[in-house]
């Protein structure tokens, strides 16, 4: 193999020095440009510059560089064309055999807190896609090389079988193209979430993701499976968590882990969350994470078999302990004592995962449906009793209060139609994904059984009528919380002051589906 040429043009650096050294064993001669070129010959390997190519000198502060004919044209130039040959003898446009490019770090300057517009801008790539794209365009006799883990496969089979494959070319073009696509989808996100006169969804919706891994399967055996993750997802989130126990998530876990994860996050006191089918099983709060662990637990010990927890401080020796006595599928936690990680990761089959607590995130809330998207913002509103109303002669004690600011954290994340049952920071019965309300709230009745009595019934949405409320007087709840603004509101608030219910208003609405 000889007189092949190869440009090397990176911004990730990572092995070049290694892989230029190996294609030049193989007969390439090496071109480059900028930080590239001196790196490479930093480390005592030859190279051409582009400008010994194109007899043009690198212009505006290097924003061109390789954007020339006779860099394009080499790239380009279809082989098996002789009228592509012709014009390259004519013109005296080398052949170039082998692109290997990344593209400016877009995505690393944009995650620099308070970074300005016009920094973002200097780091979008101009050049590099055009080499990218315009070498995957002509993989039947172009090698492109966008992902620096190619390299070693990239020489091993040039060093086995004299070049590369054309469906070894056609796979790293595939990667090429979903890198550029990435990259532009990247800076057309970001620069229009700079503009805040514009409409917040924007007319056409590109979404970079990029897959972690395959999955065994997806909710089901017959199903195939992938996780993806956003580049920009944030620390706390389910795509960036750090597994330190246990054998390889699945598409429910992570379901059901975002679905705790997310609950848990409601809670500025120590707070667990077992979930079981994307629903909550048992949520609770108290002074420390042991007894908000043992509470929830307490809140449904049947449901909680098999499930995921959430937790919302450092896992201690006695959480961990007390955790350890039932098969539990998933723990995610802040973080763990080196005692309590010695207990739990003599469970082989438990999975323990560590994830920062987020702050406000800016994300947004998708749904797949057929044909199309449904795209909303994230309800991240806090939930406080401040604006409340209370409707009723009977008015709420303040535990009540806190046990209907508890019931509607809790609610919030329950499928609908949802009823939560509470008394003192702890879920006592769970109706959710209901046809209709009743029915949610007669299933949390019977799951609460004599601990009903007192307790408060909080409602993700507005009665439409009142038999939710004379099935939670006849179990006896003391006090209810709801949206209100059903057209029979009256008829709710009746039924209440015949019972001596007390009942407030929210205004705010929190259909989960």
């Amino acid at each position: 193999m000889t007189n092949k040429l190869a440009l090397l043009s990176v911004s990730d650096k990572t092995g070049i020095v290694d892989f230029a050294q190996g294609l030049i064993k193989l007969g390439f001669t090496i071109v480059s440009t900028g930080g590239t070129q001196k790196i490479l010959a930093e480390a005592g390997v030859p190279v051409q510059s582009v400008s010994e190519i194109t007899a043009f000198p690198e212009i505006l502060n290097g924003r061109v560089k390789t954007l020339h004919p006779l860099i394009h044209g080499g790239i380009l130039a279809r082989r098996d064309l002789a009228s592509h040959r012709q014009q390259m003898l004519e013109h005296k446009i080398p052949p170039i055999d082998l692109v290997a490019v990344n593209l400016y770090p877009f995505a690393a300057t944009i995650a620099q807190e308070n970074v300005s517009l016009d920094l973002a801008i200097e780091n979008i790539d101009i050049g590099g896609p055009a080499m990218v794209r315009a070498a995957a365009k002509n993989y039947k006799h172009v090698t492109v090389i966008v992902n620096p883990a190619r390299y070693g496969s990239v020489l091993s089979e040039m060093q086995a079988s004299g070049g590369i494959s054309e469906a070894t070319r056609y796979r790293l073009a595939v990667e090429a193209f979903s890198h550029t696509a990435e990259y532009d989808a990247m800076i057309s996100q970001w620069l229009y979430q700079q503009e805040s006169d514009l409409p917040r969804f924007a007319p056409t919706m590109v979404l970079p993701f990029i897959k972690v891994q395959d999955l065994r399967y997806g909710e089901n055996p017959g199903q195939e499976a992938a996780f993806y993750r956003e580049p920009q997802a944030g620390a706390g989130s389910i795509a960036n968590v750090r597994q330190l126990h246990g054998k390889a998530l699945s598409f429910n876990n992570l379901n059901d882990l975002n679905a705790a994860w997310e609950m848990v996050q409601e809670f500025t006191e120590p707070a667990a969350v077992a979930v079981k089918h994307a629903n909550p099983c048992g949520v609770a709060i108290a002074a420390d994470l042991f007894s908000a662990y043992k509470r929830a637990y307490e809140a449904d010990p049947v449901s909680i078999f098999g499930g995921i927890v959430a937790l919302n401080r450092k896992v201690d020796l006695s959480t961990a302990q007390k955790m350890s006595e039932i098969f539990l599928e998933v723990i995610i936690a802040p973080d763990y004592d080196e005692e309590a990680l010695a207990v739990l990761t003599r469970k082989k089959d438990i999975r323990l995962l560590q994830a920062e607590l987020p702050e406000k995130r800016a994300e947004i809330d998708i749904k797949k449906v057929s044909g199309g998207l449904l795209v909303q913002t994230l309800d991240q509103r806090p939930i406080t009793a401040e604006g409340w109303q209370t409707v009723t002669t009977a008015q709420p004690t303040a535990q009540q209060v806190e046990d209907m600011v508890f019931g509607m954290k809790v609610v919030k994340h329950v499928k609908s139609n949802a009823i939560v049952l509470v008394k003192n920071g702890q879920t006592i019965g769970i109706g959710a994904g209901q046809m209709n309300r009743v029915g949610a709230a007669r299933i949390a009745i019977e799951q609460a059984g004599e601990k009903a009595r007192g307790s408060v019934l909080a409602s993700d949405a507005f009665f439409p009528f009142r038999d939710t409320v004379d099935a939670a007087a006849e179990a006896g709840v003391a006090a209810i919380v709801q949206p209100g603004g059903s057209v029979k509101d009256d008829e709710s608030i009746e039924a209440c002051n015949e019972k001596g219910i007390a009942m407030m208003f929210t205004g705010v609405r929190y259909f989960k589906h």
